[in-house]
Parts: structure tokens; sequence; C-alpha cells
């Protein structure tokens, strides 16, 4: 990855919002990290009562954003905030608490998930469905509208017109059925289905945004006969580490991605289904 002309990191002088940074496994984790590795100040929003429920259980969020906090560069700073983004004011709340920790926005990560409550269409349950909405794909939106709302291109930095950066998330949905987490994938499909639609108005106030598919992901979630079996589906014989998407990500969020936006975007390593 190029720098900019005066050699500072690609990230520098930018603040970055990832949401979903709780467990030092996860791919939050590493996207976060990178972004520190080009320069980038962070926010990290986490919520570990989340895979608290979950069989892998709940990272240390300290232990965590100190991992984070290793990588940033001289100057960059740091900044962690809770809050359960099923409820609808959350994502403004972590926008606001960005603006008032570091100042300003300048790129944002949708990185947040829910696991659990799904299963195939004759398990689910309104309430799976609302679930999955609500973290999954509304509080991307809200994210993104607040987001869009406090962001500022800067006038007088030398780049591209379209300098911010919203990055969303979604699965591997329309490239071959899921049919054990429907709710899980309506609301990935609704991300990847706006995504056009989003970049095009964003465009107007100087960002680009741009959908993420990352394939299967090793972040602890697989016992081990499952991941042998997910290893042997990819010509490298090894299943996806967090910072293999994380490459993509915060690339993304760089001005060498200026001409880039509106894209659903899969990091998949061959991954053959």
């Amino acid at each position: 990855m190029s720098s900019t002309p005066d050699s500072r990191p690609p990230l520098a002088g930018r603040v970055v919002v990832v949401t979903g940074v709780s467990r030092r496994a996860g791919i939050g984790h590493a996207i976060a990290c990178r972004a520190a590795d080009l320069g980038a100040s962070l926010v990290c929003h986490h919520y570990s009562p989340h895979d608290a429920e979950q069989p892998w259980g709940a990272d240390c969020v300290e232990a965590t954003l100190d991992s984070v906090r290793s990588h940033l560069a001289p100057g960059a700073r740091l900044a962690g905030m809770e809050a359960d983004l099923r409820d609808p004011t959350a994502p403004r709340a972590v926008i606001e608490h960005a603006v008032a920790e570091l100042g300003h926005v300048d790129a944002l990560v949708c990185n947040q998930a829910s696991s659990g409550r799904d299963g195939g269409l004759e398990e689910i349950t309104a309430e799976d469905l609302d679930h999955h909405w609500a973290v999954d794909a509304r509080a991307s939106l809200l994210l993104v509208q607040a987001y869009a709302e406090r962001f500022r291109s800067d006038p007088n930095r030398d780049a591209p017109a379209l300098t911010g950066s919203a990055v969303l998330m979604t699965s591997g949905q329309g490239l071959g059925p899921m049919p054990r987490e429907i709710a899980y994938c309506t609301a990935k499909a609704a991300l990847a289905g706006i995504t056009p639609s989003l970049a095009a108005g964003l465009a107007e106030r100087g960002i680009r945004l741009n959908t993420v598919n990352p394939g299967p992901v090793d972040t602890g979630y697989m016992d081990a006969p499952t991941l042998r079996a997910v290893d042997a589906m990819f010509p490298s014989g090894r299943t996806a580490r967090p910072q293999d998407p994380a490459r993509l990500i915060c690339w993304l969020l760089t001005d060498d991605a200026a001409w880039v936006t509106g894209q659903v975007i899969s990091t998949e390593g061959g991954f053959r289904r």
C-alpha cells in the first residue's frame, strides 16, 4: 500500500470508528489493529455481553483494547465505548462519543453482528428476525446516517474529493445457500442490496461506501472437526484469518481506494462451496 506524498502513513491524522471490537480473535480487532498500523486514531465499539452468551465466551475487553493500543502510531489515540446496538439510540451515541473524544470522524466500519437466535425457516420466529435486523442491518444504517451527518471533508487537504469512507459487512448469502441462518442472511442481504443506493447519496457528502463479504473466517467459533472441513474448502488449505479481510477493509478507508464506491466485494481466498 502506498503512503501519502509526504510519506506519512495512509490513515495518519484520521479517526476511524470500528464496531464489534470485543474479542482479540475477532475481525473487528484485526481491522482496528490494521487501521492503527496505518496511522489512524480509533474509536472501538464493543459489547461483550453478546459474546458471553455464545459457546466461545467473552474476551477481556480491556486486553482487547490494549492490544489495539499497542499498534497506535505516535500521536494517535484510542477510545472505547460499550453499547448494545439493539437499542435504536445506540448507533448515534457511538458516533457522538467518537466526536466528543477525538473531535471528528473520518471513516466508519460497521463490523458488528449477532450470533444465535437463528435457524431454518421452520424454526425462526418474528423475534429472531427482528433481532438480526436490529443488530446486523438497522444499526449499520443508523451508524452510517449519524456518521454522514457528522462528517466534514477537509478542504485544505490535497486528497481526492471522496475522502470519507464507510464499510458495511455482508456474508456469502448471495454466492451459496445458508439455509440454517435465515434471519442472519436476511439482514446481511439487505446491506448488500442497499449498497449502491447508499453510496449514491453519500457521494454528495464526500463519502465512499462499500460492502465487504469476508467469507468464512476462523474467529474461534468453529470446533476442530468443522475447522478442518472448512480448511479443505480453500485452495490454500486454510480458512481465512481475521487479518485477511482486515487488509481489504482498511485499504478501502484510504485514498488509494478513492475511485471505489458502491461495490459489494468478496474476499474469500478462492473458497469452494
